[in-house]
């Protein structure tokens, strides 16, 4: 139960994901849908609304929304209707959104979370296509707007859940699984900094066990997972305290303020009567035959429950270690590349959590620019596999293949493989209890714990060599001998 919200409430969470598709061009015109260009540079009569103009749909955005429904277990919609959705703003050049009402491309999905161990089955209601409308540009310091119309007519697919999540920790988990989701399948790059995977949370609460939803506010354009979480933990508190003290929770828009962690109203929230959509007349009824979304589905690329299944039951990987390479896909794709040159997925696992994400995460880099391909570390840990180096070794070797683009057949040749034999090893550790032979009467006297030290130390005197397993063995075998007088 979130503090300061008493346990009379429920709570009633829906989410409308803005994903803009991964598309060349935009919606319905030839200019680029590249970020960070210079401000109005990627415009056109098309996507300004000009007289005259006519929109053409681009064919890509059809088939990235198909593959975004199938992958949310959508049924795709045999005919879809674009129309006109009536609002004033000055980033809206035509002065209406061309976007989807009553006949999306998509409806009636689902998407499965984990939250705290609990698995839950979140419906989603319908996706539908749209165009993105342009940024205002905000100058404080000359006291002057400027609107910047690069991002009107770039193509969104919103995806609107049902009422059905329950807190903020379940709205955080829905979003990380439904932008895994489409990155997975190439839809999305789901890049919460630059906009191009943006949420509207919608959040009421009702009287425990009342049938009649609430009166919800909408918390517009959250931009990342933590402030879902903090916008729906404000307004949750917000609410309890109105209702708790005989008031009404009032129907607005709202927008969250990052800095003071509090969200205040925008506007009075509109119902869809008063966007007045009606079909746009330039565009014709999108109909899709059903052997076109069959061959969708044959070719669509696995996705993060898909993967995580086959991890589990191919790879015998434990359920934390599977949620960890498969929370990004180019993690999982590297895991599995590693694994297909011979190495032992376990291993590979340990190898890729431990020292491949702390270097990632030290260098500040993605798994995509890491200096050590997948097929370099699979021969590392072919060599680790068949005991010609030791896990000692090996971590010095990968520090010269991250650092200088080391070769790991060369490196394992230069430094010599394990001391395997049996009089070389037996001779070390006599060398080791003669120097140290108080520590070796100690353990001779019952004082087991130190045998951890003398190892170490065979180990370091042959530089990390020897055979831990041989070398652990032979050692017990001469602390066992009588002591020399």
């Amino acid at each position: 139960m979130i503090e300061g919200a008493t346990g009379r409430w429920e709570i009633v969470i829906g989410l409308e994901v803005h994903a803009q598709l991964k598309t060349r061009t935009k919606i319905f015109c030839d200019c680029k849908t590249d970020y960070g260009d210079d401000p109005n540079s990627n415009i056109c009569p098309v996507c300004l609304g000009h007289p005259g103009v006519l929109p053409v749909l681009n064919e890509n955005v059809v088939r990235m929304a198909v593959m975004a429904g199938l992958a949310l277990h959508c049924s795709i919609e045999p005919r879809c209707v674009f129309s006109r959705k009536q609002y004033f703003y000055p980033d809206l050049p035509k002065g209406y959104q061309i976007s989807q009402f009553d006949l999306p491309i998509c409806a009636r999905g689902w998407l499965d979370i984990h939250t705290e161990g609990e698995a839950r089955r979140i419906p989603i209601e319908r996706a539908h296509l749209e165009e993105d409308a342009g940024k205002n540009v905000h100058d404080d310091f000359r006291g002057v707007s400027q609107v910047d119309f690069n991002r009107t007519g770039v193509p969104l697919l919103e995806i609107v859940s049902g009422p059905d999540l329950t807190s903020p920790e379940e709205a955080m988990d829905y979003l990380r699984e439904l932008r895994n989701t489409l990155r997975y399948i190439g839809v999305c790059d789901g890049n919460l900094e630059e906009g191009s995977f943006r949420c509207d949370a919608n959040i009421s609460l009702k009287p425990k066990g009342a049938k009649e939803l609430g009166t919800r506010v909408e918390i517009k354009n959250l931009n990342s997972f933590r402030n879902v979480g903090r916008a729906l933990t404000y307004e949750i508190r917000r609410q309890a305290r109105v209702l708790e003290q005989g008031g009404e929770v009032s129907m607005h828009t709202a927008l969250f303020d990052a800095d003071q962690g509090t969200t205040s109203p925008m506007r009075s929230k509109e119902d869809s009567s008063d966007y007045r959509y009606f079909p746009d007349p330039d565009l014709l009824p999108v109909v899709l035959q059903p052997e076109y979304v069959e061959n969708l589905r044959q070719s669509l690329p696995e996705t993060p429950e898909i993967v995580r299944a086959r991890f589990t039951d191919e790879y015998g990987l434990r359920p934390y270690d599977v949620g960890v390479l498969t929370d990004d896909r180019d993690l999982a794709l590297f895991y599995e590349a590693t694994v297909k040159t011979g190495a032992d997925p376990t291993t590979t696992s340990n190898w890729i959590q431990s020292e491949l994400l702390g270097r990632l995460a030290n260098d500040k880099i993605s798994i995509g620019q890491a200096p050590v391909p997948a097929e370099s570390l699979g021969r590392l840990l072919a060599h680790l596999g068949s005991g010609k180096i030791t896990g000692k070794m090996a971590k010095e070797i990968f520090a010269n293949m991250w650092t200088s683009g080391a070769d790991p057949d060369a490196e394992v040749e230069r430094i010599g493989g394990v001391v395997d034999d049996d009089d070389e090893i037996r001779a070390l550790c006599q060398v080791i209890l003669k120097r140290h032979a108080s520590e070796a009467d100690e353990f001779r006297g019952g004082k087991t714990k130190v045998l951890g030290f003398l190892m170490g130390k065979v180990m370091q005197e042959s530089r990390g060599k020897a055979n831990p397993k041989k070398a652990s063995a032979i050692l017990r075998e001469e602390l066992n001998r009588p002591a020399p007088s």
